[in-house]
């Protein structure tokens, strides 16, 4: 698999098909890798690279993923944006779908705030977002399970700064999908599909409260991972979704 080098970030990334480009960001919160594209309920790469140009990566993060790069304490969300919107100039597109799991669905809200232009339709699956009962939430769970092993890797990162980092992502604007605030998605024009999920780490009102809110959403049936027979439906309303709103 190849790699898009800028300066000192090294990303690990994978395309598979060819058509319109998709831009896939796989779930597993910071640990974010290639891995959870094969491990969720379906694999998008597998599911899609039949009708358009699939491109995924590690996160510059993720303790089991190849990809590296400096820990921007002060720009978390931004330094994620600037690595998945370095590696599709770097392999010369300029157009495409984002669809994002988990963390990646804060991600795609802030790539449409930095590139909305660039971004013909969303798809945000089993989206991350802050529950009010549960606002620390990200933050601890990862000062336990990211963390420790992200320090074991790069020794030089100190508990101070991986605390700073932390609280820049989840505790600065610690109050719905944490890169946008509502009225950016009362005024987004993207067209954006939600499918929900309900666990602590994806919460379903957030999830609901965005597609409610943005005023090109489309939704998809609740629960649609269980039983099993419905996840199918879901990958249908994707394909539909994505084919009628790209531009060839």
């Amino acid at each position: 698999m190849p790699f898009y080098e800028r300066g000192d970030v090294r990303i690990h990334y994978e395309e598979s098909g060819t058509g319109y480009p998709l831009l896939i960001i796989p779930g597993g919160g910071l640990n974010s890798d290639l891995t959870f594209m094969r491990n969720g309920p379906f694999n998008p790469m597998a599911e899609f690279s039949n009708e358009y140009r699939c491109i995924s990566s590690d996160l510059r993060h993720a303790n089991a993923g190849q990809s590296q790069g400096p820990l921007e304490i002060d720009r978390p969300w931004d330094a994620f944006a600037d690595d998945q919107l370095g590696l599709m100039d770097h392999l010369g597109i300029s157009r495409f779908i984002v669809m994002g799991f988990c963390i990646g669905g804060p991600m795609s809200w802030n790539l449409l705030k930095r590139a909305g232009e660039r971004i013909a339709a969303a798809v945000i699956v089993q989206p991350s977002g802050s529950r009010p009962e549960m606002r620390d939430f990200f933050y601890q769970s990862n000062i336990k399970g990211w963390g420790p092993a992200f320090r074991a890797r790069q020794p030089e990162i100190t508990e101070d700064m991986i605390e700073r980092f932390l609280a820049r992502m989840y505790r600065a604007h610690d109050d719905f999908v944490f890169t946008v605030d509502r009225d950016f998605v009362r005024a987004c024009q993207t067209p954006v599909l939600i499918l929900p999920d309900d666990i602590p780490a994806h919460p379903y009102a957030v999830a609901m409260e965005s597609a409610m809110l943005a005023p090109n959403a489309e939704l998809s049936m609740y629960p649609w991972k269980e039983p099993k027979e419905r996840v199918p439906l879901a990958v249908r309303q994707i394909r539909s979704f994505m084919r009628a709103h790209h531009a060839s």
